[in-house]
């Protein structure tokens, strides 16, 4: 098998040829490794390269998983693995390494995967850009001149240039979704609760923020969900789960369905042409695939919803950024911080117990309207991100002139409908179903109903029929002469 070959096959496919024993796991390692040498220079979306780690879990990989074999990365964020580095996308995380898995990483592994290596964030992912200080700017392989989308930017871009079919991600605020956008990627962010974070996380950013994954195909998320999908020990809560698995579920025809859909954003922030030009032919393949469309959106109070989210935001920066410096004896200081995160870190740490208390009782009453709008539809469809993938450079959390409020508004403004489904804790995807004129690609954002990611997957898999988006690849690829480094 060469690099072409390799990168023409999703997660489930490269395991069904480990089964098959027409590739090892071994080769299927060395392809991926092979692929970051010779697209990482240009796209700088892999951080540590874990083959020792990797050869002793090919040794006790059980080929009978769904994704025996199948190379993986990691985000330096959140997620735990033994022995990984663990930056958290800053100056002042560098050099942490994590002692244990979390639990979501033992189901990982339980799954086949074999971690190869980690992969790039914005300083504690907040930016919805990938251009931390501590790494350098991480790279779209469609367009070395524009950003691969954040937080989970770098898994984003070794996803999109084939060096694996699958990697870790997260989203506080669109940081799975965002990412598919820009990269041309299936990007589900689950129901709050349905994918674990302990035993080291409660609920991650008071609740606003879930793991998962960013991939290529719906069958790969479907599949994937099945493998980690569960409560862990001493979770607040269970959420209801579906008769038979989301990979059997997915080959169903997906019943007649009442689907609303908006290029409208609530803050009034700009939409670009050709992501409202995507969500009407969209619309369009929707109703002659036999589902109801209606234009419509929810709506709820603007400023106090802002306010929420920079408070939240910025009481765990404060958090997150106090416990990074004590893990690595480093003083906070603004000689390890990004000046617009520095300010974040500022704002958290004047704020009192009630201001977050108020946020997160302000989430719970946005929640409560857009329930009542779910009532009525079965799925929201929009843009995923309001504008085209921002240039490098765009997104700068090194900013000194901007305030903590001006930058949540800043990254809010560049993606305005992904934030609402972190607080409402919805299952949100983005699908890669259009692309400009540039050949950028234009991912459209499918809501549905709490714990509903079913309805959402089986929409997904009948849209990447009547879609196809699979064999679509960008410059900067595997299979491809390498582009010079920008």
């Amino acid at each position: 098998m060469n690099l072409q070959e390799y990168a023409s096959y999703d997660g489930i496919g490269l395991a069904e040829l480990v089964k098959s024993k027409e590739v090892t796991p071994q080769e299927l390692k060395e392809l991926a490794l092979e692929g970051i040498k010779k697209v990482n220079p240009s796209i700088n979306a892999v951080v540590s390269v874990l083959e020792g780690q990797a050869d002793k879990a090919i040794e006790k990989v059980d080929e009978n998983a769904p994704f025996a074999g199948v190379p993986f990365l990691i985000k330096e964020l959140v997620l735990h693995a033994e022995g990984v580095p663990h930056s958290m996308g800053s100056r002042i995380g560098e050099n942490t390494v994590i002692p244990v898995d979390s639990e979501l990483m033992a189901r990982f592994r339980k799954a086949g995967l074999i971690l190869a290596g980690t992969t790039t964030t914005p300083e504690f992912g907040y930016n919805a850009a990938t251009e931390a200080v501590i790494y350098g700017a991480t790279r779209n392989p469609w367009n070395l001149n524009h950003s691969p989308g954040g937080s989970s930017g770098g898994s984003a871009a070794a996803v999109a240039s084939g060096i694996v079919p699958i990697a870790h991600a997260n989203d506080g605020g669109g940081s799975i979704r965002i990412p598919a956008s820009c990269s041309g990627l299936v990007g589900l962010k689950p129901t709050r609760g349905r994918v674990p974070a302990g035993p080291f996380n409660s609920e991650p950013l008071n609740g606003i923020a879930t793991e998962f994954a960013v991939t290529r195909t719906i069958r790969d998320t479907a599949v994937l969900l099945d493998q980690v999908a569960g409560p862990d020990l001493g979770s607040y809560s269970k959420l209801e789960v579906t008769h038979a698995p989301y990979g059997q579920l997915i080959q169903e025809t997906v019943r007649p369905l009442k689907v609303a859909w908006t290029t409208e954003t609530n803050s009034g922030a700009f939409v670009d042409p050709e992501c409202i030009e995507a969500v009407h032919k969209t619309v369009q393949v929707l109703k002659e695939l036999g589902h109801e469309v209606v234009e419509a959106r929810p709506k709820y109070e603007q400023a106090s919803f802002t306010k929420a989210t920079v408070d939240i935001w910025t009481a765990n920066i404060y958090q997150m950024i106090k416990g990074a410096a004590a893990g690595t004896g480093k003083a906070v200081s603004p000689d390890y911080i990004e000046a617009a995160i520095w300010k974040c870190y500022e704002y958290g740490g004047q704020l009192k117990a009630a201001d977050l208390l108020e946020a997160i009782h302000t989430n719970a009453v946005v929640s409560r309207q857009v329930a009542g709008f779910f009532e009525d539809y079965d799925i929201l469809l929009s843009p995923t991100i309001g504008t085209l993938p921002a240039k490098i450079g765009e997104l700068n959390a090194n900013n000194p002139n901007i305030s903590a409020v001006e930058w949540t508004e800043q990254i809010f403004t560049y993606a305005p409908f992904t934030n609402l489904f972190n607080a409402t804790g919805q299952p949100s995807i983005s699908l890669p179903l259009a692309e400009s004129k540039s050949g950028l690609p234009i991912g459209l954002q499918m809501t549905g109903k709490f714990a509903d990611e079913l309805t959402l997957l089986q929409l997904g898999r009948q849209l990447e029929e009547a879609m196809p988006w699979k064999d679509r690849q960008p410059a900067v690829h595997v299979s491809e002469q390498p582009q010079p480094a920008v």
